[in-house]
């Protein structure tokens, strides 16, 4: 990933915090002999304390052959995005002294890659999925767990999924957010994002206030 020093975030509890903000990750791997890569969207959950930085937990569908492309290639890349938006010139006041800017694309993103590992243990594969279930559910009045489902439909299901697990070997963090601007855009971008009735936006300003 192109990562200038103006965007790089390397540190260990920021980068956790940018994997486990982000929802639906990206999961890629070479192709099996030579084939074009493969590439997955799936949540990913991590384990922190497997590994020096953490493990990435994830399940595919039995149909779906990319898991047989991960076994083969024994390694994967996820990308975890988070809060992304359009940069419009017109929010920066460098337009109005001199007109010398031009649009742009501000994001959060974390970039996670090492070996890989494919399993279809049912045990370890309900784990996954209580973990997955876990995380999303938090935060409903009445969270649904996979106990709440028929013991015997659960089995069922679970044959019908395959485990994945990334060890993270090497862990790239990026926020781009105008941090080569001058401090009047900045402000400038801030405030217009602010202001947007796009959720998106405002997610995006949340970001650089908080970087």
């Amino acid at each position: 990933m192109y990562n200038p020093p103006a965007f790089r975030e390397d540190r260990p509890e920021a980068l956790r915090a940018m994997i486990e903000a982000a929802r639906l990750a990206l999961l890629v791997s070479n192709g099996c002999e030579g084939g074009a890569p493969e590439a997955s969207h799936l949540p990913l959950v991590l384990a922190p304390e497997e590994g020096p930085n953490g493990t990435l937990y994830g399940h595919l569908a039995r149909a779906n052959p990319h898991w047989r492309g991960l076994a083969a290639a024994g390694r994967a890349l996820a990308v975890l995005a988070g809060p992304e938006t359009y940069v419009s010139p017109s929010l920066y006041p460098a337009k109005a002294d001199h007109g010398k800017v031009v649009p742009t694309w501000n994001y959060v993103v974390v970039h996670a890659s090492g070996p890989v590992e494919v399993f279809d243990a049912p045990e370890r594969l309900r784990r996954v999925v209580e973990m997955l279930t876990r995380r999303h559910e938090a935060g409903r009045a009445e969270p649904w767990a996979v106990s709440d489902a028929p013991e015997e439909f659960v089995r069922a299901q679970l044959r019908g999924i395959v485990g994945v697990a990334l060890r993270i070997e090497t862990l790239e963090g990026k926020r781009k957010l105008s941090q080569n601007r001058s401090e009047p855009d900045r402000a400038g971008v801030l405030a217009g994002l602010s202001a947007s009735a796009d959720p998106r936006d405002r997610a995006v300003a949340e970001a650089m206030r908080e970087a």
